[in-house]
């Protein structure tokens, strides 16, 4: 007996078992819910110029979704989802409203650009402005500034005659981005903003000025609302089925498989730890797909489990040793399973790419199940295993499950 690879796979277990038991509760507590989960609604909106005849570039589409981030983080939203998808639309998720009429009111609203005086009184806003115009620069000294141009000259000198030497501030909505100091007359339409800008600074007040200079449209293509209580039930009966098949799952394994089954559930458990790992540093959203994509990958992982042990088996069956059968067994079976894997890997990308929402959650949620149960049933499986046999507490194939009468039959 080797006591030293007894005591490595009893630490190994430990370290792993006390880590899943100390950072869990944190880990499940601080998981962001969707919507489906935790209640509020999505909205699928597609964009339109408010004047006829422009077009939507992808430009003030992303600074749309911006200004509907604002707005929702305005209304105190914990943590807003918006998403721009294809040439026109934008999705936004928001979980845990209440004032649900209100919100939806106030975020499909055209985002409002104006330049105001000390006063507050508003000089100019975006339709005085081109199309495009409000284009990032440099001066002399390399620092970043913004050049813009209005489409009247008169109503821009005017303005600048009358606040020479005062504040012309930048605003989106009620947001002030900027308060820029009028230095001298302008005659011509065009103006430069400048300052200590960095070129993040910059790129965003040209953006939003392009963005005011075309003002989107928003109309709601596609709604869904959950309720809070209904979210929550969705998420206890989900958990519910989800510890209830766990534990089938785990005592058939052991049953069934004996030694290789208690490995199998050690690293069963280390997997569902580790997913609830990289969903917590992903800062990623949870949601039912995602719950479903979770526990198919719990019994994917076990999948990776019986295809080894079942050619481990057959190896001992053959009248193997158990060492040679255990490394025989896992040899074969790992092409096997790396075959599997990499075939739902592909399916899950091909979801991803060309899905969208909660198709896009689900396709992620799995191909990340996939890589952990990789490392966690394969690798860390057969870490474990070839301890205990190399250790020689495993020395009987019925250990395996596999009766002498079946090798003695071959």
């Amino acid at each position: 007996m080797d006591i030293k690879r007894i005591v490595a796979f009893f630490v190994s277990v430990a370290i792993v078992f006390a880590a899943a038991i100390w950072t869990s509760p944190h880990l499940v507590s601080n998981i962001k819910l969707g919507l489906d989960l935790k209640g509020g609604f999505e909205i699928l909106y597609v964009a339109e110029p408010v004047e006829p005849g422009q077009q939507v570039t992808k430009e003030s589409l992303l600074e749309t979704a911006r200004s509907i981030e604002q707005r929702a983080n305005a209304q105190k939203v914990s943590e807003p989802e918006v998403t721009t998808e294809g040439k026109d639309r934008i999705r936004v998720r928001l979980a845990g409203i209440e004032n649900e009429a209100e919100v939806r009111e106030i975020l499909k609203k055209p985002a409002e650009l104006s330049f105001r005086g000390p006063d507050g009184t508003k000089e100019m806003v975006g339709s005085d402005f081109e199309v495009g115009a409000a284009k990032l620069g440099f001066d002399e000294a390399n620092r970043p500034l913004v050049n813009i141009k209005v489409k009247d000259p008169e109503k821009f000198r005017q303005v600048t005659q009358k606040l020479l030497g005062q504040p012309l501030a930048i605003y989106l909505d009620e947001v002030e981005l900027s308060a820029p100091i009028v230095r001298q007359v302008l005659t011509d339409g065009t103006a430069t903003i400048s300052g200590n800008y960095t070129y993040e600074e910059a790129k965003k007040i040209a953006d939003t000025i392009n963005l005011g200079a075309l003002p989107l449209k928003l109309t709601e293509k596609y709604t869904q609302s959950v309720g809070a209580s209904l979210g929550q039930l969705s998420l206890q009966q989900t958990v519910k089925a989800s510890i209830i098949a766990s534990i089938l799952i785990v005592l058939f394994m052991i049953v069934y498989y004996r030694v290789p089954g208690l490995v199998a559930s050690i690293t069963i458990v280390t997997f569902i730890w580790l997913m609830l790992l990289v969903i917590y540093l992903m800062k990623a959203t949870l949601t039912l797909p995602g719950i479903a994509a979770f526990v198919l990958g719990v019994g994917m992982a076990v999948d990776a489990n019986i295809i080894t042990y079942e050619r481990i088996r057959e190896e001992l069956r053959s009248g193997k040793s158990i060492m040679s059968s255990l490394k025989a067994g896992s040899r074969h079976s790992f092409r096997t399973i790396l075959d599997a894997n990499l075939t739902t890997i592909l399916a899950g990308a091909v979801l991803y790419f060309l899905g969208t929402g909660a198709i896009q959650g689900f396709a992620l949620t799995l191909i990340f199940t996939i890589l952990v149960s990789i490392l966690t049933n394969v690798f860390f499986s057969r870490w474990l295993l070839t301890l205990l046999v190399r250790s020689n507490i495993v020395k009987k194939p019925a250990y395996f499950g596999v009766k002498e009468s079946e090798i003695n039959a071959l």
